[in-house]
């Protein structure tokens, strides 16, 4: 296993990771290894462009024209 160093890091950031360590009944040490572990291992999110090309190809442009009858649309009346 490797070995991480973090220098210079704030007080209150140390002092925040030590309260939540003794929250979870465990060291700083373990609580900064479960927190490193649950950030970059997780599922990454897709961008919105990832779910649009997803998405799959079906029926002709033409199903989803508007209907233009010279009026502007009340969308929220």
């Amino acid at each position: 296993m490797a070995n991480l160093v973090v220098r210079n890091l704030d007080d209150n950031v140390v002092h925040a990771l030590k309260k939540r360590a003794a929250m979870h009944g465990r060291s700083a040490e373990a609580e900064h290894r479960e927190i490193l572990a649950r950030a970059l291992q997780r599922p990454q999110r897709k961008t919105f462009a990832q779910v649009l090309m997803a998405m799959p190809d079906v029926g002709e442009d033409d199903d989803f024209a508007r209907d233009d009858d010279g009026e502007t649309a009340r969308v929220f009346a």
